[in-house]
Parts: C-alpha cells; sequence; structure tokens
C-alpha cells in the first residue's frame, strides 16, 4: 500500500478489530492463553511458534487457527522480504478459511481473512469478503474502517482472471423440438427422426479476465476479455471489450466500452461488434444496483445474411447482501433485434432471480429462475395457426447448484448444477425441453 491514507487505515484496522467485532470464545488451555499475549505483545514469531506445535485435532481449534492467522498476517506487515511476506500471508488465508468452511457466519474471522486477500493484492476476493463484512450489524465505527478499505481496492485493483472447467450432460444439446408432426393446412407431417432431440456429453474450458490501468485519480482504461472452448464439438467463442472507466464518487463508477465477440463452430461464423454503457452504484453497505445498455451489429458468414442487423439490449439489476451468508440477485431486461430476413426481428422481455447461501461444512447453495419473452414479428405461418399470426415463445430456466468450498485443488473449487430448461412457443417445431448436468470446477485469481 502507497499513501499516508493507506498507512492510516491499516493502523486504524488493527488496532479496531478486537474493540469493533466483539471477542470470540478463549481457550482455557494456557498454551493458547500465552500465544494470545504473545501476540498483543508483538512478538509474532514467538506466537506462531507456539501456536504451530499445537496438536491439529485440539478442541479448541477454531481459536487456535485464528490467532495463528491474526499473528501471521501482522507478521507479514512487519516482514522485510517478500518471500516471507508471502508465505505469511499464505499461512493466514489457509487458517481463516478453514474457519469459515466450518462456519462461514463469523463476521471477525471474514474480516481478517478480507484483510490477509487485501495485503495479497487479491482485491476481488478482498472485496467480495469486505462487502460480506459490511452485511453484518456491526458496531459502531467499523463500518468506516471496512469502507476505507474498499476505496483503496477501488482506486487500486488492476486485475481480475478466472477459469472453469467444465463437464455437461445435456438431455437436448441442440434445443430441438420433441413434437413427432408437424400440422400444415390441416395435414400431419410426421417429422425425421434426425430433426428430432438429442442427448450429449460436452466438456468445455472458460476463461476470462480483465486488466485496469489508472490513467488519473478517478479514471482507468478497462481491457478485458473473455472466451469458451468447447473441446468437444470444437465450437468456440471469444469476446473482447475496452474502453473507459470514471469513478464518479465513492459509490458509483460508469464505463463506456467498445466490444466484440465471436463464434465459429457448430454453424456459420458470427461476429457482433458495438459499444455498452456499464453503471454500478452502492445505495447501502447491503443494496448495490447496477445497469447496461448495448448497441451492436451482427454479421453471419452465411449466403443471404438473413441474421445481419443491429441489436440493442439494456438491463437492470441489484445485488442484495441479506447476511454475511446470504446474498440475492435480482435482473430485468430488454431486448431487440432487426436482422435482415423479417421472419427473424423481435423483441422480447427478459427477468431473473438468484439466491446463494454459504452454509457450514463449506457448502454453498444457491438456486435461481429466469423467465424470457420472445416475440417475432415475421410471418411464420404455416408453423402458426393464421397466417401473419406473430411467433411468441417464452422460456423459462431453472438452475440449482451446490459449490464446494471446503475443498480447493491448486486453486479450484467444484460445483455441481442441475439445470431445467423449457421453452413453449405458438409455433410448430420451436418447442422443447432440456435439462442438464453441470460439474465444473472453479478457479478465481
Amino acid at each position: 500500500m502507497r499513501g499516508w491514507r493507506s498507512v492510516l487505515l491499516c493502523m486504524l484496522c488493527l488496532a479496531a478489530p478486537a474493540a469493533v467485532f466483539g471477542h470470540s470464545h478463549l481457550s482455557d488451555d494456557p498454551r493458547v492463553a500465552r500465544a494470545r499475549a504473545l501476540i498483543g505483545a508483538g512478538a509474532l514469531e514467538e506466537a506462531l511458534g507456539l501456536l504451530r506445535r499445537l496438536p491439529a485435532d485440539h478442541p479448541d481449534r477454531t481459536d487456535i487457527r485464528f490467532l495463528a492467522g491474526l499473528a501471521a498476517i501482522r507478521a507479514a506487515e512487519r516482514a522485510g522480504d517478500e518471500a516471507s511476506r508471502g508465505a505469511l500471508l499464505d499461512e493466514a488465508v489457509a487458517a481463516l478459511r478453514a474457519i469459515l468452511v466450518d462456519d462461514p457466519s463469523l463476521v471477525r474471522v471474514r474480516f481478517e481473512l478480507a484483510r490477509a486477500f487485501f495485503l495479497k493484492g487479491r482485491d476481488g476476493l478482498a472485496r467480495r469478503h469486505f462487502r460480506q463484512v459490511l452485511a453484518s450489524r456491526l458496531q459502531p465505527g467499523v463500518a468506516e474502517h471496512v469502507g476505507g478499505y474498499l476505496q483503496v481496492i477501488r482506486a487500486r485493483r488492476r486485475w481480475d482472471a478466472w477459469i472453469r472447467l467444465q463437464a455437461a450432460g445435456d438431455t437436448n444439446v441442440a434445443a430441438a423440438s420433441d413434437e413427432e408432426s408437424v400440422l400444415i393446412a390441416g395435414v400431419p407431417f410426421r417429422m425425421d427422426g434426425s430433426s428430432r432431440a438429442r442427448s450429449g456429453i460436452g466438456v468445455a474450458v472458460k476463461v476470462g479476465g480483465e486488466y485496469r490501468h489508472r490513467l488519473g485519480a478517478r479514471l482507468q482504461w478497462r481491457l478485458g476479455a473473455d472466451a469458451t472452448f468447447d473441446l468437444g464439438s470444437g465450437r468456440t467463442f471469444v469476446a473482447a471489450r475496452t474502453g473507459p472507466r470514471l469513478l464518479i464518487d465513492a459509490a458509483s463508477e460508469l464505463s463506456l466500452l467498445g466490444v466484440a465477440r465471436q463464434w465459429r463452430g457448430g454453424g456459420p461464423e458470427r461476429r457482433e461488434t458495438g459499444l455498452r454503457i456499464e453503471a454500478e452504484r452502492r445505495l447501502t453497505d447491503r443494496l448495490t444496483v447496477n445497469g447496461h445498455a448495448s448497441w451492436s451489429r451482427r454479421r453471419d458468414r452465411k449466403p443471404g445474411g438473413d441474421f445481419d442487423g443491429p441489436m440493442r439490449h439494456a438491463a437492470l439489476g441489484a445485488a442484495w447482501l441479506a447476511s454475511p451468508t446470504v446474498r440475492v440477485d435480482a435482473s430485468a431486461g430488454w431486448l431487440r433485434q432487426r436482422p435482415r430476413a423479417p421472419r427473424w426481428r423481435n423483441r422480447g422481455l427478459q427477468a431473473s432471480l438468484g439466491v446463494s447461501v454459504a452454509a457450514r461444512r463449506g457448502l454453498t447453495l444457491g438456486a435461481s429462475v429466469s423467465w424470457q419473452r420472445t416475440v417475432y414479428e415475421g410471418n411464420w405461418h404455416p408453423l402458426t395457426r393464421t397466417p401473419g399470426e406473430p411467433r411468441k415463445d417464452r422460456l423459462i430456466r431453472l438452475r440449482a447448484a451446490a459449490l464446494n468450498r471446503g475443498f480447493t485443488l491448486h486453486g479450484f473449487s467444484p460445483e455441481l448444477a442441475v439445470v431445467r430448461e423449457v421453452n413453449r412457443s405458438s409455433a410448430q417445431l420451436r418447442s422443447y425441453r432440456r435439462n442438464r448436468l453441470e460439474a465444473q470446477l472453479i478457479q478465481q485469481f
């Protein structure tokens, strides 16, 4: 950290935790009491040595882990070289994460874990945990300390990255209709079996990241990319974005981005380019709202270019931390596409609601529902009942997931999700059902 504000912030937070969060259970073991006294006296290496020698199955292991994490963080702040500093912070993160796996409601432990990530420069993780701390009932003064950390992160945060390895089984990989026949002019025609729904298993690698270069006290330049590689089908998706980010005030920001996307494999190559505006504002310590609007143009490498044309999309969203362990996300949006072929021109509305709960034993449970209604302006007769009748689709998607944050393999944590998707259409052959089972390993840097 640089600057007098950052130094003062750390001094305040070192002094504040015990007073503002209160005390947890204190072990009766004299060795633990001795380690606690050594930490208070600043003899951090001696305290760590004593705590490391205690048995792993000690009945007061929560208190021991917390003291070890606290001592390691403070020792890291005094370390003279980066190697020692990094090793101490890694030790602190491991000890504090182990406590939160058993009980994610311990706010004081989460605060210290956030500080450890902050000192490591892992600002994305630090920011997430600090915001969870703000979602609890804090004693007077502590919110200001946490808010100070968040302001430093917001100004210095340079990059984020993630990688996801996914294997999925799908009962309807092409989202094909399960209808056996189609009625045209009152005459039924039986569908060829090759066009019916079929199941499959896919393996994909998804990666993404963003770098932000500081141009001034409140101005940054964003450069980010995301990619998905389907190893089974050979399909790929690549997206890039770049543009300025303005930190309007302590709680608000605005970005103007140029965006480009490309889809390849499984059909004609598709490209989109355009502009996107993003905004975010933290209304309270628990509630953050965001929104975006985009204008883009689609181009397909396909004879005729029926799908080529402009696209418009706008959405508003909100994230509410009901408590340090419960998060609620909601969004609503509008979409319009104007391709060259009138039949495919459409407009639609979207909405979603999701809840995630950090439970004991390292599990994070989540559930979400999304809804989308799309109306096509062109003539879909004879697949619709009467000439000139527009096609109307209603898509509902349900997802339930369980993430085991208590298990990590080289930084990856496993998640298992079940997805149910149902599309009901007024046009024949456009309704479908699909079930999907996803197993994935997730890592955030």
